[in-house]
């Protein structure tokens, strides 16, 4: 239970520097950006991220809890080191991207943050395997962000 307190503050506090950010999707700038059609719609990003901050959290701390269980508390600390880097970078793109108005820093940003989630799943699959399946949704949305974000800055250049 510890783990899931610990976690889900993480994810929520990541959360909630995104979402400050972000309150810039209705500035002139975001709305003259040029957007591939492959641009979600907005509605969907508050809806998906909110889902995988909650799989992330939950997700995240069975694995921490397994590890201990195992006897692997260096495996858990190292986890948990991984996750809050990959919460870092997960908060810093909003924060690139719409107040920095950086779109090759941001997709840099959303790159890194994709290697990270990778690097989440790989690490939770001694722990659990089936926490380590649920990071994987996380570690694709990324992916499609990555490609997202590189999309608008090869459109805007």
């Amino acid at each position: 239970m510890r783990s899931l307190v610990k976690t889900s503050a993480a994810a929520g506090l990541a959360a909630g520097i995104g979402a400050l950010a972000s309150q810039d999707v209705n500035t002139r700038w975001y709305r003259k950006l040029s957007k591939p059609p492959f641009q979600p719609p907005s509605v969907a990003f508050p809806i998906v991220w909110t889902a995988l901050y909650s799989d992330v959290a939950i997700s995240s701390a069975v694995v921490v809890d397994r590890l201990h269980e195992q006897g692997r508390h260096i495996d858990a600390a190292a986890f948990e080191r991984a996750l809050y880097l990959n919460l870092v970078l997960n908060g810093s793109w909003t924060w690139v991207f719409f107040k920095a108005h950086r779109l090759d820093a941001a997709t840099a940003t959303a790159a890194a943050l994709t290697l990270s989630c990778v690097d989440l799943v790989r690490r939770a699959q001694p722990g659990s395997p089936i926490a380590s399946a649920a990071l994987v949704p996380y570690a694709a949305w990324c992916a499609f962000a990555t490609v997202l974000s590189a999309a608008i800055w090869r459109r805007n250049r």
